[in-house]
């Protein structure tokens, strides 16, 4: 079974959590005999074909971007034979280009879509783009929500509950090394010390790091902020202006370098304070390696990964004072943190292992593959 994935950008052009995410579905569907391709837009799509991380992507040239969404006209012939190619079109939601490119070339081919997150910030183009939107999402196989909190709390998908169903995000335990580095620990650990809070990220205006600065003016603890994005200088400034010697901007790292602070750090701090942040890929790697988790509710899948109280602490959005006292909770409580932390493990291997998540998506595609079957049967034997 082949299956293409559609997304407005992959690796190695940018290093967020939805990419990471796709690329995991790829790699852990393999095993239930799915093949799998991706195809993204690229300011500089040379080479055009590649394999990142085990998976192969097709890259179109981006021609402009408006508002977040790449537009690619050039590249409408390479999706129409990329589609054709697949047994199934897997589309990532939001990026509306994709909306226009399945209703000129992809509708001829089962597809479903992957609802990541409702549009948040863009509300007067989405009044200009919600028939459109409608259109696309109604004419899918299926709608996949990544949490039931998500499910339960977008308007949008409430207008197809009959097309919706839930498969949470899942990362398989391999990106984690089993035997760390123990020189490459210690090298890290002399550089940037160990029981700090870590956040991992794209710098967006959604993360809510500017109050997780506010939270942590004088505290004794330290706070590493791994990533980069468009809003890394605001809040490079920010903390310069602030007087901040606790807060240290890393950058973006190669996972090993990621996988050992998470093993250094007491916990792991998720900010964000919009919608747009509809699920937190850090927060279950924070997870998967053990450690306790502070998060803020938003009606996101955030809150379906931590629960309050059991593994981390779930705190109002956009209040610092909040996110201060679950920070200071879990520094100067360290075995009842060690033991959310150990809860927070367990979570993640009843229900967001990677392989779990790959079977689940290859029952749908097998689905909707043979409720297409099935249509076009009866409609030769009406002819």
């Amino acid at each position: 079974m082949k299956v293409l994935h559609v997304y407005k950008t992959f690796f190695p052009d940018t290093h967020g959590g939805l990419e990471e995410v796709i690329r995991q579905i790829c790699l852990n569907a393999v095993d239930y005999g799915v093949e799998s391709r991706i195809f993204a837009l690229s300011p500089k799509p040379s080479p055009s074909l590649l394999k990142v991380g085990g998976v192969s992507v097709v890259r179109a040239r981006q021609t402009f971007e408006v508002a977040s969404c790449g537009f690619c006209f050039h590249g409408l012939g390479e999706f129409r034979e990329q589609a054709a190619w697949a047994d199934v079109v897997h589309y990532h939601f939001p990026w509306p280009f994709a909306d226009v490119m399945y209703l000129l070339h992809g509708s001829k081919t089962p597809s479903i879509v992957t609802y990541h997150s409702d549009i948040v910030r863009q509300r007067i183009l989405q009044n200009l783009y919600r028939p459109l939107m409608y259109r696309f999402l109604g004419s899918m196989s299926r709608i996949i929500a990544t949490s039931p909190n998500y499910r339960a709390t977008s308007k949008v998908l409430d207008r197809f509950l009959d097309k919706v169903e839930v498969i949470p995000i899942g990362i398989d335990e391999s990106c984690r090394p089993r035997q760390p580095d123990e020189g490459r620990l210690q090298a890290l650990r002399d550089d940037v010390g160990e029981n700090f809070f870590l956040f991992v990220g794209v710098l967006r205006y959604y993360k809510g790091l500017h109050f997780l600065l506010e939270a942590v003016k004088d505290a004794n603890y330290q706070v590493l902020i791994v990533g980069s994005g468009p809003m890394e200088k605001a809040l490079k400034k920010q903390a310069k202006l602030m007087k901040l010697d606790n807060v240290r901007f890393c950058g973006y790292v190669d996972n090993d370098t990621k996988m050992l602070l998470f093993q250094l750090c007491r916990g792991v701090v998720f900010p964000s304070h919009l919608r747009s942040e509809a699920f937190g890929v850090a927060l279950l790697e924070g997870a998967m390696c053990g450690k306790p988790l502070l998060s803020t509710e938003t009606g996101s899948g955030s809150s379906h990964i931590n629960l309050n109280g059991k593994t981390g602490y779930v705190v109002p959005p956009g209040c610092p004072q909040a996110l201060r006292e679950g920070l200071d909770k879990l520094y100067y409580n360290p075995r009842r943190s060690a033991a959310m932390g150990q809860t927070a493990r367990r979570r993640y291997l009843k229900l967001f292992g990677g392989r779990l998540m790959g079977e689940r998506y290859a029952q749908v595609y097998r689905e909707v593959l043979a409720e297409r079957e099935l249509s076009a049967g009866r409609y030769a034997d009406s002819l």
